[in-house]
């Protein structure tokens, strides 16, 4: 399987968290793990390199030069690292047909070949969108012009690279981010949807990306179905949205000692 992930050094440690949990929890799988980046020092690669082998995987490192993403429009406090999960199929090797990209702050814990074998064939993506009608219905209305069925997150998303080559132009992304620029709050994630919507696969959030912090919320909503044991034995990927995170000191979400564990492992 191939996996894609795209970060800096500040996300190094919570990569390698959640690389484990993957590589635990899909054992006899063989994964190549693409990284793009743009800034990481030689030494963070190597030893992520030995980490990674030493698991029986692959890495494959995309240094993505100044050159590339030259003309490209930067928002408020965000870098051109924002294009970098839109554009990828760029600069992925041409047999790729389809990868996985996933956030680093996330914790694979059971199998995710059903997923990533999903039929796409007729879609850009396949991903989630986090049922919350209002927000939803806020994220619909910032883009009144744009077909926007669902407020997809950009945290997984299974890519059809075969159909995104053909369809996916680089300065219509430019182009929107122009026009949108005032309205853009989580600019990457934003231009997925303003652009791309109708063309994303809709898949199960609490089965792919169960946002960590709503447990209560999926608990209620699915008349208590969705409890513990529920996303252990189901879920493959808890999703630690928003701004706190796990790996923070102060962090004390529901799933913090599940994480923790597999931090543990990782890290030593």
């Amino acid at each position: 399987m191939n996996i894609l992930v795209t970060l800096n050094s500040n996300y190094i440690n919570p990569l390698k968290t959640m690389l484990k949990s993957l590589f635990v929890n899909n054992p006899g799988e063989s994964f190549a793990i693409y990284l793009m980046h743009s800034s990481i020092e030689d030494e963070e690669l190597d030893d992520l390199m030995r980490y990674i082998q030493q698991e029986g995987q692959e890495l494959v490192v995309i240094t993505v030069e100044e050159k590339h993403f030259s003309n490209a429009p930067v928002v408020k406090h965000f870098t051109k690292e924002m294009y970098y999960r839109l554009l990828a199929y760029q600069m992925l090797p041409q047999e790729l047909d389809r990868i996985l990209y996933l956030d680093p702050d996330i914790l694979v814990i059971n199998e995710i070949r059903t997923l990533y074998d999903m039929d796409i064939s007729e879609y850009l993506y396949a991903a989630a969108f986090h049922d919350r009608s209002i927000l939803s219905d806020i994220n619909k209305i910032r883009f009144p012009g744009y077909e926007i069925d669902e407020y997809y997150n950009s945290g997984v998303l299974l890519m059809n690279l075969e159909r995104q080559r053909m369809e996916i132009k680089e300065e219509e992304i430019y182009k929107f981010v122009e026009e949108n620029r005032k309205k853009l709050i989580l600019p990457d994630q934003d231009i997925l949807n303003g652009l791309y919507s109708a063309k994303i696969k809709n898949i199960d959030e609490i089965l792919y990306n169960f946002d960590a912090r709503f447990y209560l919320y999926y608990r209620l909503a699915n008349k208590n179905k969705i409890d513990m044991d529920y996303v252990i034995h189901n879920t493959a990927i808890i999703h630690f949205c928003g701004k706190k995170k796990p790996w923070h000191v102060n962090y004390s979400g529901k799933f913090h000692s599940l994480y923790k564990h597999y931090e543990r492992i990782a890290l030593g």
